[in-house]
């Protein structure tokens, strides 16, 4: 398993993120501790993929930082896994995949690695079909194997995109366990849910995005009528076609005034950074 200390802190400052040099997510900064477990949420279209994409290296910044993950193995399960279920594969070859780190392109797939791969399985649930192609599998089957294969990365950041969308109830019930074991091996989880009764069931912490932030901290202090009235407000207010604004300065601070912006989307308020503000609970 991961050394917790090997946990980073994940600290964004200023980030921005976007396509052809236009923003999706905007002048972020927050921190996140090691062995946080995380549910960011948000309006549709509000970042949250890309936030999550940037986290596991995969968008560079349009301007801004992401620092603590330099050098860290990251797990980061897309929504899109972009594997092709038909390509002649079995269970087990796909869970050895999160072996990679040690075993390396040359390396030879011995009887410890088995192990693992068994081992990992079972953790999931699906001992038995290690010679099962993909394609014979269904979609919570299907992500069950992905799990065992996060688990064999053994990685202090584990990142996941809608994991539990289409899968049933039990295979949701069974990997949202196995997150948190990952939580109480020190490992930072962060995961980019819809389902809200899910989020505050499960996740102490919740990150609300609406291609700015809107807050971040508690699940029940974040999770409020008036921050997601917030959130819609802000996502609507978002020009997709506007071109970058410059940073706010100071970056880090929270300030309590509306300003102006040449950038073709209000802030109607201020987002909190790192706390959030007390109001009505939502239903």
């Amino acid at each position: 398993m991961a050394d917790p200390q090997h946990a980073p802190v994940i600290a964004l400052h200023n980030l921005t993120l976007g396509y052809d040099r236009h923003p999706a997510v905007h002048h972020v900064s927050l921190r996140i501790e090691p062995g946080s477990l995380v549910a960011l949420v948000g309006p549709n279209g509000a970042g949250k993929s890309s936030l999550i994409k940037a986290l596991a290296g995969g968008l560079r910044p349009i301007s801004g930082t992401v620092g603590g993950l330099a050098g860290q193995r990251v797990a980061w399960l897309p929504q899109h896994n972009g594997l092709d279920a038909s390509f002649p594969i079995d269970v087990r070859r796909t869970v050895a995949m999160g072996l990679w780190h040690r075993v390396g392109a040359l390396g030879r797939f011995n009887a410890e690695h088995r192990r693992l791969c068994d081992e990992a399985l079972a953790a999931v649930g699906l001992t038995g079909f290690e010679s099962r192609g993909l394609d014979t599998l269904s979609g919570g089957q299907l992500q069950r194997a992905l799990f065992a294969r996060l688990i064999l990365q053994d990685a202090p950041v584990v990142l996941l995109d809608e994991p539990f969308a289409a899968v049933d109830n039990r295979t949701s019930a069974d990997l949202l366990a196995l997150l948190h074991r990952w939580q109480q091996q020190g490992k930072t989880v962060i995961v980019v849910l819809h389902d809200l009764a899910q989020v505050r069931a499960h996740f102490p912490l919740t990150l609300l995005l609406a291609r700015e932030l809107v807050a971040y901290g508690p699940t029940n202090e974040v999770l409020t009528e008036a921050h997601w009235a917030q959130a819609q407000r802000m996502h609507e207010a978002f020009d997709d076609d506007a071109p970058l604004c410059a940073a706010p300065a100071p970056a880090a601070e929270v300030h309590d005034h509306d300003h102006h912006n040449s950038h073709g989307h209000p802030h109607p308020h201020s987002p909190t950074h790192g706390r959030s503000q007390p109001a009505e609970a939502l239903p």
